[in-house]
């Protein structure tokens, strides 16, 4: 019932910025925790940032570059990525929890958008 549709990635520059955003479709509760993860080919799938009600919290390859947050009356995520590295490329995926962040459990995923930063 509940889908998750990203959009917004793209080819750019290392040191550029972009913006990508996740709509969700169905009935969820928007407190929950949601987050970002992103996989690269042959790399481990990685978190890389989670906002619930209270905290957000960020993967120490982003922090102090990305910011997460969500908008409750358009029920859309986003991820705003400045200063971005070639390290950054990967297919970007939006996700739900049926918790709080500290579960650290993801019920409903998208089918990823794919973020490409050339040096």
């Amino acid at each position: 019932q509940v889908q998750l549709a990203e959009s917004g990635g793209d080819s750019v520059q290392a040191g550029g910025s972009l913006r990508i955003s996740c709509v969700v479709s169905g009935n969820i509760f928007m407190k929950y925790c949601m987050g970002w993860f992103r996989q690269a080919p042959g790399k481990e799938r990685e978190e890389v940032a989670v906002i619930d009600a209270d905290i957000t919290q960020y993967g120490d390859p982003v922090q102090g570059r990305f910011t997460i947050f969500k908008d409750y009356r358009k029920k859309s995520l986003h991820l705003q990525m400045v200063n971005l590295k070639p390290e950054d490329t990967a297919m970007y995926y939006c996700a739900a929890s049926e918790n709080y962040c500290g579960a650290r459990q993801f019920d409903c995923w998208g089918q990823g958008t794919q973020v490409t930063v050339s040096a």
